[in-house]
């Protein structure tokens, strides 16, 4: 009997650690989350209220995410790369910047179509336009409608990474969308100098990723190579019956 107490208090010590721990966890995840998630609030007496929220996908909050999924579903390490893998493709991380858009409209209906002149990302003094967004931010709506936009990561002349050196970048929402906005824009600053996303590529992740990515890739490759060929055929058929043709002239002509 003796022997069954201490197993029981042992197992219920282990329970309330674990549940110690994952509060502890969930309280972490809270402040990675606060930092990368920021809130507008309007309200125009008589007419309504509008929430918009803004996450910007930075390294520390995805892997905050991930480590949150994996404690919550007991995923195995495979389980969790798979996933990874998964969401970061979902995101087009490699290429653009992924930031979502939450609005909560208590207002008028809304009508934010092209939603791609709504909202632009200023870095380094320069303002950028969605490269794509969810479409569905073209829909007229009241209450709740959130979506993924996207912004290049790269300069369209130079590849250079736009991200390279920068300590802030400013997202505004222009007051168009919404009466309720009363002419002032919403606008998000996120401090990004310590932010690395390269490093949510490396190991297992980062090279099944290029793996996909470079086959991609050869398969455009072959393509383009087919079709050049099939050009190169066309041009040495024609060349073959102009030579012909003009070996006969030449024998009329003599």
């Amino acid at each position: 009997m003796r022997k069954f107490t201490g197993t029981l208090r042992t197992f219920l010590a282990a329970l309330l650690l674990l549940s110690f721990c994952g509060v502890a966890f969930a309280d972490q995840f809270d402040d990675v989350m606060n930092r990368w998630r920021k809130k507008e609030y309007y309200s125009m007496s008589g007419i309504g209220t509008l929430e918009i929220a803004v996450t910007y996908f930075s390294a520390e909050y995805l892997e905050a995410y991930f480590q949150k999924e994996a404690k919550k579903n007991l995923w195995t390490e495979q389980e969790l790369e798979d996933f990874k893998l998964r969401y970061l493709s979902s995101l087009n991380m490699n290429e653009m910047i992924p930031i979502r858009v939450e609005f909560v409209n208590y207002g008028p209906t809304m009508y934010m179509s092209p939603f791609d002149v709504q909202c632009y990302l200023k870095i380094n003094g320069t303002d950028y336009k969605l490269a794509d967004y969810d479409k569905r931010l073209n829909f007229k709506f009241q209450g709740e409608r959130e979506g993924l936009i996207y912004f290049p990561r790269y300069d369209s002349k130079t590849g250079k990474a736009l991200l390279d050196g920068v300590k802030e970048i400013y997202f505004t929402i222009k007051p168009s969308i919404s009466s309720v906005m009363d002419g002032k824009q919403a606008q998000f600053i996120w401090n990004v100098a310590k932010d690395n996303p390269d490093k949510l590529f490396r190991g297992k992740t980062g090279a099944r990723m290029e793996l996909d990515r470079l086959m991609k890739r050869l398969e455009l490759l072959r393509k383009d190579r087919t079709t050049e060929e099939q050009k190169i055929k066309a041009i040495d058929t024609e060349i073959t019956s102009i030579q012909k043709r003009v070996d006969q002239l030449s024998t009329t002509a003599q």
